[in-house]
């Protein structure tokens, strides 16, 4: 079931949804593909989130121990003034706490 994702900044938490469900956390990681989705017409907030079609790959608040399986590879960033990501699609993705988002690879 797809699901997207997005910063709340005002409470300083991320927010899962989908049709059955919405939930914050602290920080997600995300262990599948994504893609990042822009409705610059919207008139409210989040006008750019992340979706991912498999929502069994969503971690809530995932322990140091089980990040350490990850290796960082760059941010993703989104431009709020200009409504768009710097990377529009990939696989493994770090919400952290403090609302940076982190691209990840796997390690073998």
């Amino acid at each position: 079931m797809k699901s997207k994702i997005h910063r709340c900044n005002c409470r300083k938490v991320w927010s899962i949804q989908n049709r059955k469900f919405k939930i914050t956390v602290q920080s997600i990681l995300l262990t599948g593909e994504w893609f990042a989705e822009l409705k610059p017409e919207r008139k409210c907030e989040p006008k750019g989130f992340v979706t991912t079609k498999k929502s069994q790959e969503i971690v809530y608040n995932p322990t140091s121990k089980y990040l350490e399986n990850f290796t960082i590879v760059d941010k993703l960033i989104y431009d709020k003034k200009n409504v768009n990501f710097n990377i529009k699609n990939g696989k493994c993705l770090y919400f952290a706490e403090d609302g940076t988002c982190y691209i990840l690879n796997k390690e073998a």
